[in-house]
């Protein structure tokens, strides 16, 4: 009984320490290998496309963050269609068109955004 599980389990005992030993072998040759020469550039502080600045009611532009938020937005919605498209030979045509018409309001919201300018960078 034994023996018979050790070979079940053996091929994910074998993958599971060369995972392991290849996430150790590339976190050591990182290590080893790395280039140290730190320039004040590379170690500044920077955050949300913007160096950091001293006075937090200083002005700044705007538009990183609202395209961010719009990516994220429309990134989520689309991530509602994987679970419907899985689902998609047992669901009924009450689903489909519950879809369809999200997918409609999804498309209006972006010509919305992009005719107002949202998406424009400069």
């Amino acid at each position: 009984m034994t023996e018979g599980l050790l070979r079940d389990y053996l091929p994910i005992l074998i993958f599971l320490g060369l995972a392991v030993a290849l996430g150790v072998i590339l976190i050591l040759a990182a290590v080893v290998l790395a280039v140290r020469n730190p320039d004040p550039e590379k170690v500044s502080a920077y955050e949300c496309g913007f160096n950091a600045f001293d006075d937090a009611r200083m002005k700044f532009d705007v538009r990183f963050y609202l395209v961010s938020i719009l990516f994220i937005i429309f990134d989520l919605e689309v991530a509602f269609l994987f679970p419907w498209a899985v689902a998609f030979g047992e669901i009924g045509m009450a689903a489909f068109w519950s879809m369809m018409v999200f997918l409609v309001v999804l498309t209006i919201g972006f010509a919305y955004e992009w005719k107002k300018g949202a998406l424009e960078w400069q």
